[in-house]
């Protein structure tokens, strides 16, 4: 095949139509934008049996996508849980996504990371997150977002700012892990994209590029960025 494989980490979910018993899922623009980039996207499910095999895993397949959803425990950050707003903890999400992040150093895999994801490869460097931001400027809203000019999201998307930045998040990085550089900020400072400099191609968005991805052809072309590192 000459798609490249790119792995999604899916979620567990409350119901599913055509199916026996509860689902695994992850959401369906991901999977599409990895599609018209040329990729073949492949789930892998959130059981921590598998936590162990994730290096092995990971070097099986051409690249990564981590994607949106709910908060990390601070706990893995070296905090309580002190900010009322927190929601949609998982255990089983956090200890994946952070071995499938790590492994995704450690083996040199072309990863995406989106929103959570960002927040999750932050986490996995050793970073610490803002458990709320305090605001609802970035919750449903679209950001204009700087880009250091010699970042690989400004190479992607063509440009030193993604205009049409579309934010869904109540949190953000606070410290920044080791190893990571910010390259993505907005207007009030907050960090919105950051990369491993020493890695291949792994970066993170604040913004969610699937949700414009199908008709903005700057936010579909993250995921092409991701699929052409991978072939």
């Amino acid at each position: 095949m000459t798609r490249p494989l790119i792995l999604i980490v899916g979620r567990y979910s409350p119901k599913a139509e055509g199916v026996r018993g509860e689902p695994f899922a992850a959401g369906r623009r991901y999977f599409e934008a990895i599609t018209r980039a040329g990729g073949a996207p492949v789930m892998l499910p959130p059981i921590t049996d598998l936590v162990d095999d994730v290096v092995e895993i990971v070097a099986r397949v051409d690249g990564l996508v981590l994607h949106g959803g709910g908060d990390i425990d601070p706990r893995h950050y070296g905090q309580q849980p002190s900010a009322e707003q927190l929601y949609g903890i998982v255990p089983e999400h956090d200890a994946v996504e952070l071995a499938v992040a790590r492994a995704a150093v450690h083996t040199d895999t072309p990863m995406l990371a989106i929103c959570r994801g960002l927040q999750v490869l932050n986490v996995a460097m050793g970073g610490t997150l803002h458990q709320h931001i305090g605001s609802e400027d970035h919750w449903f809203a679209h950001h204009a977002v700087a880009l250091d000019p010699t970042s690989r999201l400004a190479a992607a998307v063509g440009g030193t700012v993604s205009a049409r930045s579309h934010c869904v998040h109540h949190q953000a990085i606070d410290r920044v892990g080791e190893g990571l550089r910010v390259v993505g900020t907005t207007g009030d400072g907050m960090v919105h994209a950051v990369e491993v400099d020493r890695a291949r191609w792994i970066t993170a968005t604040q913004w969610h590029p699937e949700d414009g991805a199908d008709t903005d052809a700057e936010q579909q072309r993250l995921f092409d960025a991701l699929v052409a590192a991978s072939a």
